[in-house]
């Protein structure tokens, strides 16, 4: 005889009471063995094939969970501050978009008030609409910041002077990277214009308000590639000779060396400075890359696949700026370099004292500090 049972099909009313709905008669031998016949076939072919590929299943299994942790690895540390920013005032530039914005999601959820300093308003706006609705934070205030212009960067410095009672974080975020040979509304190269020169005359326009803000901080948003940059006195605009890559890394050596000479001129003010390396991500960052390099970008694929597979994700990115804006432990350091949320090591170029000096002396000139 073949075993036959009777299963009940049950479902929910209305009121959530379980009802039987219909019977079905369920062939226990004949049902049961086709389904193990089929899981059986399957699992030896399984079985089959990798006795038969053997070397390449381990070497796919072993692929695996290496790549797994090697993207843990350089997704780098993490920021664990459980810091509260309430009463706080922080000043991000560019922080509609990438770890900007991330910075300022995460700066906001912590109850601080969060100034976007950005260039384009529209996407201020929508950035701003973001950040409010996921951190409950109404809180977000948008001012236009275009760090090309140094008479923006006076405008938005005299709008926070006279407006807010204290600034106590001020982010450095905003850059561009590797465009075509542009020059500022002022006739600097693009790259050392917006990435140091805007940041230079924004910070010291706001040094008067952190100070009576003590204890705050300055975060500068650098890149590992400053110790490929040389600062070109001779040609700080490169004006004779133009490499957008060579620009970039002395824009990023500049902000180094910048703030390794604030956090020196603001010794015992309770004022810190610090730079830091985000990490490498697909931000819009490299979005004048296609358009400076055009089809040569094309022979950039293989390396960018590459690179792609360890790319930190933005929150990944921002977490460096978030720990040396909030940590607490960090309120008294000053004059450092992080990457990971861990300090580093500068390579020479970033501790050239010298240079640095000169540096602050040229970007004062530049930006009508010292007549």
């Amino acid at each position: 005889m073949v075993p036959i049972r009777l299963l009940k099909i049950t479902s929910f009313d209305a009121t959530g009471h379980k009802v039987t709905t219909g019977h079905c008669l369920f062939n226990c031998t004949k049902d049961t063995s086709k389904m193990a016949s089929k899981y059986f076939d399957l699992t030896g072919d399984i079985v089959e094939f990798t006795r038969a590929h053997c070397p390449i299943v381990l070497s796919a299994v072993v692929g695996g969970v290496g790549l797994y942790f090697l993207r843990r690895y350089f997704a780098g540390g993490l920021c664990r501050s459980p810091a509260r920013l309430d009463g706080k005032t922080v000043i991000i530039t560019g922080a509609n978009t990438g770890i900007g914005k991330e910075t300022a999601r995460d700066l906001a959820a912590r109850g601080a008030r969060v100034i976007l300093a950005c260039r384009d308003l529209t996407k201020a706006k929508t950035a701003a609409a973001e950040i409010r609705k996921s951190t409950g934070n109404g809180n977000i205030v948008i001012e236009q910041l275009d760090l090309a212009s140094l008479a923006s960067v006076r405008t938005f410095a005299t709008i926070i002077n006279e407006r807010e009672p204290n600034v106590n974080i001020l982010v450095n975020n905003a850059g561009v990277m590797m465009c075509p040979q542009w020059k500022t509304e002022d006739g600097f190269e693009m790259q050392f214009g917006t990435n140091h020169l805007g940041h230079f005359l924004l910070t010291n326009l706001l040094l008067d308000k952190l100070k009576k803000s003590a204890p705050s901080r300055v975060v500068i948003v650098s890149a590992r590639l400053y110790d490929g940059g040389k600062i070109n006195f001779d040609d700080i605009n490169a004006e004779r000779s133009y490499s957008p890559f060579g620009a970039y890394c002395q824009s990023k050596l500049a902000n180094v060396l910048f703030m390794r000479e604030l956090a020196q001129r603001l010794e015992g003010t309770g004022v810190t400075a610090n730079a830091l390396h985000p990490g490498v991500m697909n931000t819009e960052l490299g979005r004048h890359v296609f358009t400076t390099y055009g089809w040569r970008a094309l022979l950039m694929a293989p390396v960018v696949a590459i690179y792609y597979l360890f790319w930190k994700s933005v929150k990944q990115g921002a977490q460096t700026t978030i720990h040396l804006a909030v940590d607490k432990e960090l309120e008294t350091t000053s004059g450092l370099y992080f990457s990971d949320c861990m300090p580093c090591d500068l390579y020479p170029v970033g501790k050239d004292e010298a240079t640095a000096k000169r540096l602050w002396q040229l970007s004062e000139e530049m930006v009508g500090l010292k007549e």
